[in-house]
């Protein structure tokens, strides 16, 4: 299941050919071959907006062109390796995935009601983490973060849910 994602503002997309310079740069180093299959994979991930499941992109991927479930994974793993992708569980233990490629580092926000990713950039947060860092004397190569909690749309819902049980007499539900 893909999640529903608001993306930030990004530039008009990288060309193909510096990510797949990058993957077969990576791909050399670990003596493999772009075979035709890597390249569709690679292809279909940056043509995407937000995050996505293997599964969801193995469907898609199949409609065009005979892709099988092991290299779909194998690719992900090596596309992840060489910063192309990265794999998110958003605490719900399935993997979904993003591409990195050209994207301003972002964050995220997720429902726990119905599983939306809303990404986010804030230059304050960043800058509050970099002092932190500072602070204490460490030195941060990379960083998540992940809030959790009730998207606007659930929010509404339920508050709408919660309205129409009153109007009905009915008791609301704790």
């Amino acid at each position: 299941m893909a999640t529903a994602a608001t993306s930030p503002q990004r530039p008009s997309g990288p060309s193909p050919e510096g990510p797949l310079a990058r993957f077969r740069e990576y791909l050399g180093r670990n003596n493999l071959r772009l075979t035709p299959e890597r390249r569709a994979v690679l292809e279909v991930i940056l043509s995407r907006e937000g995050h996505f499941d293997a599964e969801e992109l193995l469907r898609f991927l199949r409609r065009r062109r005979r892709v099988s479930r092991a290299t779909l994974y194998r690719t992900l793993d090596h596309l992840r390796e060489a910063g192309l992708v990265k794999v998110h569980r958003f605490g719900r233990g399935q993997a979904l995935y993003e591409h990195v490629y050209g994207r301003q580092h972002h964050d995220h926000m997720v429902c726990n009601r119905c599983g939306g990713v809303t990404e986010f950039v804030n230059e304050e947060i960043e800058r509050l983490q970099e002092e932190v860092c500072r602070r204490v004397g460490f030195h941060s190569t990379s960083h998540v973060m992940e809030i959790y909690g009730v998207c606007r749309s659930c929010s509404e819902q339920e508050a709408a849910s919660a309205s129409s049980d009153l109007h009905r007499g009915e008791p609301r539900p704790r």
